[in-house]
């Protein structure tokens, strides 16, 4: 039995497809989520939905009754994800999970991001555990930048804080595709995977592309880590997500978000999506 957490996020449910995909039996796919009629597409697929919430306990254990393998998805929760990542954990070794799968982030152990402590946190307590486990140390969504795009076409130029920092992101499905290849496969316990795209861009080159792409003159704009959180606090913004994602673009300037390792496409056996291409989509 698989268990996928936070299954009816956007990452969560890509993987539950994957894993349908590469013909893992639906009834054999718990997808575990916070509330469970948000799922009601899963289930009608054949995919068991159960209750899980990280902040209670029962419903975890309820959630992992049978799991031989479990895919803890990160909580969206920024400030609250270690003790809530402790509960999976401890409900994973209570129920002897085979192997658990985590969500973290790319270069977690040396990574100068402020998102980077919880998940350094969650790696340090996995491995106290004694739950046998696999880190996926994913880079970042091409989707995480993609979603810039209508305001850059609306205001005439796509800002940031990243300089020339070149940046190996990939698409949320590449990364849902490596963790259903994880879960099917054999002997992944005790292995870090670095997951990042297979081409980098800096934020210039991207505001190039979306100029080719939209056919207007879309510069980029480089703006201090200061100046570029408060500009995301004026588009509407909590000023504690605006600083960190103004946070993950400066460090990424400075490297934090590239990897050439190809370790990604390596895993999942083709090539990372490439942003040309889902620049289109989200154009279309």
């Amino acid at each position: 039995m698989i268990v996928v957490t936070g299954a009816s996020g956007q990452l969560g449910h890509l993987v539950i497809q994957s894993l349908l995909r590469r013909q893992v039996p639906a009834s054999q796919i718990v997808a575990a989520v916070r509330t469970p009629a948000k799922a009601a597409d899963l289930s009608a697929q054949g995919v068991q939905v159960r209750e899980a919430d990280y902040t209670r306990p029962d419903t975890l254990d309820a959630a992992f009754l049978g799991a031989d393998q479990v895919l803890l998805i990160s909580s969206s929760e920024v400030g609250q994800r270690a003790p809530q990542h402790q509960n999976v954990i401890d409900a994973a070794r209570r129920a002897g999970v085979r192997l658990l799968a985590y969500t973290s982030l790319l270069h977690a152990d040396t990574s100068p991001l402020n998102l980077a402590a919880e998940h350094v946190a969650t790696e340090a307590a996995l491995r106290t555990s004694g739950v046998p486990h696999v880190l996926l140390r994913n880079g970042w969504y091409t989707e995480n930048y993609l979603a810039s795009v209508a305001p850059a076409l609306q205001h005439g130029a796509f800002i940031g804080s990243a300089g020339e920092g070149r940046i190996a992101s990939a698409a949320r499905a590449d990364y849902a595709d490596a963790a259903a290849m994880v879960l099917t496969l054999p002997d992944q316990a005790g292995r870090i995977y670095e997951l990042a795209g297979d081409t980098a861009y800096t934020l210039a080159e991207l505001a190039t592309e979306l100029s080719r792409q939209s056919g207007k003159p879309i510069p980029y704009v480089n703006l201090p880590e200061a100046d570029y959180a408060a500009a995301l606090v004026g588009a509407g913004l909590p000023q504690g997500f605006a600083a960190l994602l103004a946070d993950s673009d400066a460090c990424a300037g400075r490297g934090a978000l590239f990897d050439d390792s190809h370790q990604l496409s390596a895993l999942i056996g083709r090539p990372t999506t490439p942003l040309a291409v889902l620049m289109a989509k989200s154009l279309n």
